[in-house]
């Protein structure tokens, strides 16, 4: 019965109620006689729904995630280096001001719980996006260090934009200080391209894939119909890292 009431909710919440507006909007068009646009509308909407669904979106992000795995084993490594991916600058945290978004926390837990296993330092690695957004490295050292890593075993690097500056600002700094063999840690979506730009430095990196929003083995219900903002979300991430993957790898 929840899961019932949770589908036709989706129908009534956007963009569930979009789709229901669009078609609609091309049953009105068929009434008028523009039987071309009602069709038009009616085929446009039919590809805007399968790709807010979780059945489609699950599928394809799945498919970006399942491009690596952990390593079965702890990884042979000298440094561990944690790619950022968003923070705020003014939001109150547990001590301190500043947060990182999920994404990046959920990779920074996963890179503490690395370090702590292997014992080697962590490079974190992300800058200032926008003015209003937080320095997030410098704010990843502050979590780091309550959660009991030494500052000696933290290295920063809080320049970079984006994962390409992400690869060749960490690449300059490994380099200065003698490291050679990064694991990586980055959310799995992310993985592939992560590897293309730090290819492109030429580092040979050991790819620690975490943050997975899907599971490896999917199981069909009927509520993977059902249209839902974040199903819409996952569909454009894959072909945003799709995108920029290629334009990584063969224009840049």
């Amino acid at each position: 019965m929840i899961e019932f009431l949770k589908f036709g909710a989706s129908w009534v919440l956007p963009p569930g109620i979009f789709f229901l507006m669009f078609l609609f909007l091309a049953y009105c068009c068929k009434k008028r006689r523009q039987t071309r646009l009602a069709i038009a509308i009616t085929f446009v909407t039919f590809l805007f729904y399968l790709a807010s669904t979780s059945y489609v979106g699950g599928m394809l992000i799945g498919s970006l995630e399942d491009k690596y795995d952990p390593p079965e084993n702890l990884p042979s490594a000298d440094i561990i280096v944690v790619l950022g991916g968003g923070a705020t600058s003014d939001t109150k945290d547990v001590v301190g001001t500043g947060t990182l978004c999920s994404i990046p926390a959920n990779r920074l837990l996963t890179a503490v719980r690395l370090q702590k296993k292997l014992g080697i330092p962590i490079l974190v690695s992300g800058g200032q996006i926008h003015a209003d957004s937080g320095k997030e490295a410098d704010i990843a050292r502050r979590i780091l260090k309550e959660l009991g890593v030494s500052e000696d075993m933290i290295l920063l690097e809080n320049k970079s934009l984006n994962t390409t500056q992400n690869a060749q600002y960490s690449y300059n700094l490994l380099k200065s200080r003698g490291y050679s063999k990064p694991l990586v840690v980055t959310s799995a979506f992310h993985m592939e391209r992560t590897v293309a730009n730090f290819k492109k430095m030429g580092v040979e990196i050991v790819p620690y894939p975490c943050d997975y929003m899907v599971n490896k083995e999917q199981v069909f219900h009927y509520n993977k119909l059902a249209p839902s903002s974040q199903a819409l979300e996952f569909t454009a991430l894959y072909f945003q890292e799709n995108l920029r993957t290629f334009v990584t790898k063969y224009i840049e």
